[in-house]
């Protein structure tokens, strides 16, 4: 489901379905996309154009894992694998209160920051060749990657994407002397050195929004960290790593107390 390519008033109708009569025009029962994705997946695409209204209704659908239909008075149990994509700046509306918190946090359970990744680990299982790679000039197949290299491929975040992934991988290939890829990496190390000092100064702005997350959770649990109704449950955290990023955030007591 496109969420950019659905006017805002008619997105809650194809999220959560309608009864008949629920409003003018609504002629007959309408199945929304996550009663119709029940024991399947659905994916959001554009997911940072949902309505401000529209996204606590989507965090409850997720969190309850139960819907109602507009108009009906039933609730709906729905198990969904729900994939959301976006080319906005969630941190940065975050900030400007242009998309809610919690819901990103609800969606970033397995966060999937580049195209790359997946790709590479496609190439990933031991005595396999590289589908679609390039063949190196004697002719021979790269069959293997030594994990060291695959471990260095999997942790560079290629802002490049798919392309420069696909760049470096021929640029390995031409440099390898038989089954097993040579992987340049002291240029991925040289790559990474550069990319942390450009993103200096970019991550403040989710630093924030995290740390607003992490304090109004704190907040509504009265300032009790663990516990069944402690804000590392709220978040859906361990205790430990809740008290991990309170210190990396420099949250203290009196911060939220």
């Amino acid at each position: 489901m496109n969420c950019a390519a659905i006017p805002a008033g008619l997105l809650e109708s194809e999220l959560f379905g309608h009864e008949k009569g629920a409003f003018t025009g609504a002629i007959a029962r309408k199945i929304g996309r996550l009663e119709l994705a029940h024991e399947g997946t659905l994916f959001l695409d554009e997911v940072g154009e949902l309505p401000l209204d529209l996204q606590p209704k989507l965090l409850r659908a997720l969190q309850e894992r139960e819907i109602e239909r507009l108009g009906g008075t039933r609730p709906i149990a729905v198990n969904v694998r729900l994939i959301a994509a976006t080319n906005r700046d969630l941190a940065k509306m975050m900030a400007e209160k242009q998309f809610r918190s919690d819901l990103f946090y609800r969606l970033k359970v397995f966060p999937v920051s580049r195209a790359a990744q997946g790709t590479s680990r496609r190439y990933s299982h031991p005595g396999t060749a590289l589908r679609g790679a390039p063949q190196p000039p004697h002719g021979q197949t790269i069959e293997t990657i030594p994990p060291q290299a695959m471990e260095a491929l999997l942790a560079w975040k290629w802002p490049g994407n798919i392309r420069e992934l696909e760049n470096f991988l021929e640029r390995a290939v031409i440099l390898s002397r038989g089954p097993v890829l040579h992987v340049p990496l002291a240029e991925l190390e040289s790559m990474d050195e550069e990319d942390d000092e450009s993103a200096v100064g970019a991550s403040p702005t989710l630093q924030a929004a995290e740390r607003d997350h992490i304090l109004r959770a704190l907040r509504e649990a009265k300032g009790m960290i663990g516990g069944p109704n402690g804000a590392a449950a709220r978040l859906d955290l361990k205790r430990t790593t809740l008290n991990s990023k309170m210190k990396k955030l420099g949250i203290e007591r009196g911060d939220y107390m």
